[in-house]
């Protein structure tokens, strides 16, 4: 069983930064991918930023050149470098991980911009 452990998070004015880490907790295998996502239209999360073993990285439009994700294949980690944060970045965001055919959820932590 796969737990997921976030942290980071926080409140930042408009323009700052902040970042999140997510660890996959009991793994014994490498997870297959492992990204954040946050609340989408209706009931979905969407994708924010996602590593995929062998390399690839994929990023919504809405944070491509703001945010940065990397990966800590060692610790079975993933971080999220957010920078130039804007209001509209405000909301719950969740980290996924994706291995062995098993889908994992945390628990999500909180990005607030606001000055």
């Amino acid at each position: 069983q796969v737990q997921v452990v976030e942290s980071g998070g926080g409140l930042v004015q408009p323009g700052g930064s902040l970042s999140l880490s997510c660890a996959a907790a009991g793994s014994r295998f490498r997870p297959y991918a492992m990204g954040w996502y946050r609340p989408g239209p209706g009931e979905q999360r969407e994708l924010v930023a996602v590593s995929i073993s062998g390399g690839r990285k994929d990023y919504a439009d809405s944070v491509r050149g703001r945010f940065t994700i990397s990966r800590d294949n060692s610790k079975n980690m993933v971080s999220l470098q957010m920078n130039n944060l804007k209001p509209e970045d405000t909301t719950v965001y969740y980290c996924k991980i994706v291995q062995a055919g098993e889908v994992y959820w945390g628990q999500g932590t909180q990005v607030t911009v606001s000055s």
